[in-house]
């Protein structure tokens, strides 16, 4: 897939992966890490920074360190990250029993780690932990409307009609149980929510909604919310990103040629939206100033376009991967924090272009960036 220029830089950046990995994991073993602090891993096991119910063990980012782990353990055969990730992994238990703080992300907190194990070891366990997950993300289906409910009751809000464009990472666990126990019904509801979102999320040019709004009780759309981009109709990154990766998830499984077709759309309206050097904006529709950008969705789309570029065409081939490795070079080049003095990788990540921090540490962007850098070598474990 690789010229030997470009495949020389991948084995030395896999070198200097490895030897960061090693010690990082040592450090924060214990730890369910989302963000840094002076350049130390948080820990969203014991941690509770607003003191509400979602923002500890059941924040939904928890399960992107045990992933990290598993693509270790895949990448060096290294006993160590195998038991590093199951650490993560029992923990999160505790989220079934406290039950109020879950919804639709349950998909990126057990895929994983419990999927991921089951997928290495066939442990029953997470078998048990990925299934118990993936029936209460079928739990959140609203038949009236096609879609999976996102977030719970928000105050102020009325989400009972809400569905968010981060789904289409979380219905690969539905897959996954389909695939597992042979019951189409867990199939069924993913794709109808893929479905729904290729005409309410996904606009013509390829840009994408971040949270819609259905009639809970008839169907049908009410509106859209600008979410975490910058404004009601503009284009947040990562979202696109979500999209972009996410109908690839959706072929993987089903073969289903829409998906494929509307993840290239996606990809497109992203590649043709990068900037000069690389850097992404939080919102590609955002003001120039001031000035937010947002490498988590770089490294998740890299991930995206490597898949595009697995099953298309040698001309198309070039644009997807030539996308993807300057992303990834750019952040090798200038964005990532490959010494001792943080725990994580990438140093530039924005949850949203109107939060109150910009430009830190997150820990899904070290997880995507590391997917990347594996799927590139052709040695990745695929846990979606």
């Amino acid at each position: 897939m690789l010229n030997g220029q470009d495949q020389a830089w991948l084995n030395e950046l896999i070198d200097r992966l490895s030897t960061k990995m090693d010690w990082v994991s040592e450090k924060s073993k214990h730890k369910i890490p989302y963000t840094t602090i002076n350049g130390t891993h948080d820990n969203r096991n014991v941690d509770n920074p607003t003191g509400t119910e979602t923002d500890g063990i059941n924040w939904w980012t928890n399960g992107f360190w045990g992933g990290m782990m598993w693509l270790m353990h895949h990448e060096t055969g290294n006993e160590k990250y195998k038991e590093i990730a199951q650490i993560s992994e029992k923990e999160l238990d505790r989220c079934f029993d406290e039950f109020y703080g879950l919804h639709h992300d349950v998909g990126f907190m057990w895929l994983p780690t419990s999927v991921a194990n089951y997928k290495v070891t066939q442990n029953p366990k997470s078998r048990k932990r990925a299934l118990h997950a993936a029936v209460l993300l079928a739990g959140r289906f609203n038949l009236a409307g096609g879609f999976i409910r996102a977030w719970n009751d928000l105050e102020g809000s009325d989400t009972r009609g809400w569905a968010i464009i981060d789904c289409m990472f979380n219905i690969p666990l539905l897959y996954w149980a389909s695939e597992e126990t042979g019951d189409p019904r867990f199939k069924q509801i993913a794709m109808k929510h893929a479905d729904t979102a290729m005409t309410a999320f996904v606009r013509p040019d390829g840009s994408v909604n971040h949270i819609v709004e259905f009639d809970p009780f008839e169907g049908g759309v009410i509106r859209s919310y600008g979410g975490q981009g910058y404004e009601e109709g503009s284009s947040w990154t990562r979202g696109q990103t979500w999209a972009l990766y996410g109908y690839m998830m959706s072929y993987i499984h089903t073969q289903k040629e829409d998906y494929l077709q509307t993840a290239k759309r996606i990809a497109n309206y992203f590649i043709a939206n990068i900037p000069e050097d690389g850097v992404i904006p939080v919102d590609f529709r955002q003001p120039k100033e001031p000035k937010r950008e947002d490498d988590t969705a770089a490294a998740i789309a890299a991930c995206g376009l490597i898949e595009i570029a697995k099953v298309v065409g040698e001309h198309e081939k070039e644009l997807y991967l030539g996308a993807a490795l300057k992303l990834l070079k750019t952040m090798d080049n200038s964005r990532i924090d490959w010494s001792t003095g943080s725990d994580s990788l990438i140093q530039f990540g924005s949850a949203a272009y109107h939060s109150e921090n910009h430009h830190q540490a997150i820990i899904y962007g070290d997880y995507y960036f590391m997917e990347a850098i594996f799927k590139l070598k052709g040695n990745d474990l695929y846990l979606w």
